[in-house]
C-alpha cells in the first residue's frame, strides 16, 4: 500500500473531557451527576490521560505517528469567571513539550464541546458576551503557551449545534404526530449526528429541569451548552466566537496556523433527492464559508454518509454494516467529503477526525487502510490535504453514550488504567514514510 510523505501529519485525536478524567468544573461534569441524567454513566476518572499523557504520546510515537490532536480544557484553566489557574497552564505546557520530545506535532483544540460551568450559568452559547470571553481566554492562553504551538483549532465541530437543532425539531414533529415509529425513531435520530447522544424522550423532560437547576437557571429552555440545539443567532454567535478568537490569537502569536473543524456527512442523493442533499450540505458547510475563508486551514470531520430520496433522508437497509454508533460503516465517506469541501474552500485541509466504533479491530484495520487510500488519492489529485487524525487514540468516554463505544487505537482497562495497543495502531503508523 502507498505511504504518506514524511511531512504529512499522520496521527490520532482525543478531547480533554473524554480522556483526562475529573473535569469537575465543566458543564458536562454537572450534567453527568444529575438524578435523571441523559448520560449512560458519568465520566469520573475517564481513562486518566491527565496523569498518563506521557505514556499515551509515547505509544503513539513508537507506532510511527507524528501528530497528536488534543484539546485544552477551558474549565480547568478558568474554573471560575475571575480565576486563572497557572498550575493547569503548566500542565498543558508539559503535554506540549512531551509531544515535541517524542517528535510529535501537536494540533491543539481550544474548545471541544465542554465549557466551564459558570459560562453556561451566564447564558452559554446564546449569550453574545461569550464571544469576547472565549476570545480573551484563547488570547491569554496562547500568550503563555503559543511558543509550543503551531496548529490551533478554535472550536470543534462548530456546526454541531445547528445539526442538533434540526434533530430536535424532527423529534418534536414526530412526538406531536404520534408517529407509529415513535418507539424506534429516537435510535434512528441519534445516528443522524456524529456524536454520542441519547434521545430518551421519557427521561428528557426530567433531565432538562434538573439541568436548569444545576446551572441556576429558571427556564430549562435557556440552558445553552455547546452541545444543545441553537437558534440562528446562536449559530452565528459560534462563528463570531471563532473569528474573534482567531484574530486575538493571531495578534498574540502571528506564527500560529488557525482554523476550526466541522462535522460533515457524505451527502449522496438518489434520483429525486438532490434538493434535500443540497439543502443539508448548505446547512452543514456552505453557509459557513463566509466566516472561514480567512482561516489558515479547515478541519474536516466525517464518519459516514447520508442518502436522500424524494422524501428526504433515508435509513440504511437492515443488512448494511453499521458501527456501534448506529450509522453506516462507510470508509469512502471521508475522501468524498474532502473532495466536496475542496470545491469551495481553497485553503489547506486537515482531516481532524475520522474513525470507527467497533469491537472488531481487524475491521478497524481495514477501515483505516480504506480511508487512507481515499485521502492519498485526494492528494494525488492536487487537493491540499496536510494531515489525517484518526478518532480516537484511546477507547474513551463517548459523551452521553459512556464507555461502550470503542473507537480507540489503544484499549484501556479502566479498572487498572492499563493500556494495550491494538493492531490498528501499528497499521496506521505503517502508512507513512520513515
Amino acid at each position: 500500500m502507498k505511504k504518506f510523505a514524511k511531512n504529512f501529519m499522520l496521527g490520532a485525536a482525543t478531547a480533554a473531557h473524554q480522556v483526562e478524567g475529573n473535569n469537575i468544573h465543566s458543564d458536562y461534569w454537572a450534567q453527568e451527576q444529575l438524578p435523571h441524567s441523559m448520560f449512560n454513566e458519568p465520566s469520573l476518572d475517564a481513562v486518566d490521560h491527565y496523569n498518563r499523557y506521557a505514556e499515551d504520546i509515547r505509544l503513539l510515537a513508537e507506532a510511527g505517528l507524528n501528530a497528536y490532536r488534543f484539546s485544552i480544557e477551558w474549565a480547568r484553566i478558568q474554573p471560575k469567571p475571575d480565576a486563572w489557574d497557572e498550575k493547569e497552564v503548566e500542565h498543558y505546557r508539559a503535554v506540549l513539550k512531551c509531544c515535541h520530545e517524542n517528535g510529535v506535532k501537536p494540533i491543539v483544540t481550544m474548545h471541544h464541546f465542554s465549557s466551564p460551568k459558570w459560562l453556561i450559568s451566564q447564558g452559554g452559547w446564546e449569550n453574545p458576551e461569550t464571544v469576547e470571553k472565549f476570545a480573551a481566554y484563547c488570547k491569554r492562553l496562547v500568550g503563555e503557551l503559543g511558543d509550543q504551538m503551531e496548529y490551533v483549532c478554535t472550536i470543534n465541530e462548530a456546526n454541531m449545534r445547528l445539526q442538533l437543532a434540526a434533530l430536535m425539531q424532527d423529534m418534536m414533529k414526530r412526538m406531536q404526530a404520534h408517529s407509529d415509529q415513535e418507539g424506534t425513531g429516537g435510535k434512528k435520530s441519534e445516528s443522524d449526528v456524529q456524536v454520542g447522544i441519547n434521545m430518551n424522550q421519557e427521561n428528557m423532560m426530567l433531565s432538562m429541569m434538573e439541568t436548569a437547576q444545576a446551572f441556576g437557571i429558571q427556564d430549562p429552555r435557556k440552558v445553552h451548552t455547546f452541545v444543545s440545539q441553537c437558534s440562528p443567532e446562536g449559530d452565528l454567535l459560534v462563528m463570531r466566537a471563532h473569528e474573534a478568537a482567531r484574530d486575538a490569537m493571531k495578534e498574540a502569536c502571528p506564527h500560529l496556523k488557525i482554523g476550526l473543524t466541522l462535522s460533515l456527512h457524505d451527502m449522496q442523493p438518489y434520483p429525486g433527492g438532490e434538493t434535500f442533499a443540497g439543502k443539508e450540505w448548505d446547512d452543514e458547510f456552505l453557509h459557513y464559508l463566509l466566516f472561514i475563508k480567512s482561516d489558515d486551514f479547515l478541519g474536516v470531520q466525517c464518519y459516514t454518509r447520508k442518502r436522500f430520496d424524494k422524501d428526504g433522508v433515508t435509513q440504511p437497509a437492515a443488512d448494511v454494516r453499521r458501527t456501534q454508533m448506529g450509522y453506516e460503516d462507510y470508509p469512502p465517506a471521508i475522501a468524498n467529503v474532502v473532495r466536496k469541501v475542496a470545491e469551495d474552500f481553497k485553503g489547506d485541509l486537515i482531516v481532524t477526525e475520522n474513525g470507527i466504533a467497533t469491537e472488531d479491530d481487524a475491521r478497524r484495520c481495514e477501515f483505516v487502510k480504506e480511508a487512507a487510500e481515499g485521502i492519498q488519492a485526494c492528494i494525488e489529485d492536487g487537493i491540499p490535504v496536510k494531515g489525517y487524525m484518526y478518532w480516537s487514540l484511546l477507547d474513551n468516554f463517548e459523551w452521553q453514550k459512556g464507555y461502550g463505544m470503542t473507537f480507540g487505537l489503544i484499549a484501556v482497562d479502566r479498572s487498572t488504567q492499563t493500556r494495550t495497543a491494538k493492531e490498528s495502531l501499528s497499521v496506521l503508523g505503517s502508512l507513512i514514510e520513515r
